[in-house]
């Protein structure tokens, strides 16, 4: 067999290979800077106290597990950061946990929040221009609100909360042919009484690597994460997280 017909063989096989690889399993990880700006406020009494807080980067990681078996679902995971620090200037007494901060007090917050998703989706829809994704998201929330008076260290309280709530989980990706651009938007939903989450990003991707062993795409984007909590462990929430992000997601 002359060479030129071995290597035109041994390429078929890699080929074939790679796309029965992918068709048995994908596995897809990704990693985002978000510029993350945060509005509102919270309270353990359900009369939310609004502060001015800081402007952070923050990282989100996540990792997916796609695979051909019927009727299982796909799996998806990802974790963000969203802790910061705020102040305010008290209009009102407020009382948190417990403590009574009098009008007019300067108070400084340290919100240490971390958002965990555990998704389980199905691919609907699945090709090169289009792809949808539809699924339930268990958005698990573990935090610890801080609260202390600025004159008056020994004037603080601390409050934690945690819980998992139950979400809609959807995906939209589109692709321009021959241009290595794509788009896409994601989300997870609720709404329920007096509660209410919104987590949804929309992103430009350009593809950076495409080869036999591994795609790599850049991301640029939006993020923007609403949670208006109603007695979640005894806290209460209006917070805003939002801002810009760039990322990576690498494809196996």
């Amino acid at each position: 067999m002359n060479k030129p017909l071995c290597a035109g063989v041994l390429a078929m096989v890699l080929t074939s290979l790679s796309s029965q690889a992918d068709t048995l399993l994908g596995v897809y990880a990704g990693a985002q800077a978000w510029d993350m700006e945060t509005t509102g406020g919270f309270s353990d009494s359900n009369d939310n106290v609004d502060f001015n807080f800081d402007d952070e980067t923050k990282g989100s990681f996540y990792v997916a597990l796609e695979h051909p078996v019927p009727f299982v679902p796909n799996i998806k995971l990802q974790r963000t950061g969203l802790d910061t620090n705020g102040q305010t200037v008290l209009s009102s007494s407020m009382t948190y946990g417990g403590e009574l901060f009098s009008a007019d007090t300067t108070v400084n917050t340290n919100l240490d929040l971390v958002s965990t998703d555990y998704i389980a989706y199905y691919e609907l829809f699945d090709n090169d221009l289009v792809s949808f994704d539809l699924g339930i998201n268990a958005k698990h929330l573990d935090g610890d609100i801080y609260l202390e008076a600025q004159n008056d260290a020994t004037q603080s309280a601390a409050r934690d909360f945690s819980g998992f709530v139950p979400m809609l989980y959807s995906r939209v990706e589109v692709g321009v042919p021959f241009t290595g651009f794509g788009a896409f938007v994601e989300g997870s939903f609720l709404a329920f009484d007096d509660n209410k989450i919104t987590d949804y990003q929309a992103a430009i991707t350009y593809g950076l690597l495409d080869n036999l062993a591994i795609d790599a795409t850049l991301q640029l984007g939006y993020r923007s994460l609403e949670m208006e909590l109603d007695d979640l462990d005894g806290i209460y929430t209006d917070f805003e997280f939002s801002g810009a992000f760039i990322g990576v997601e690498v494809h196996f």
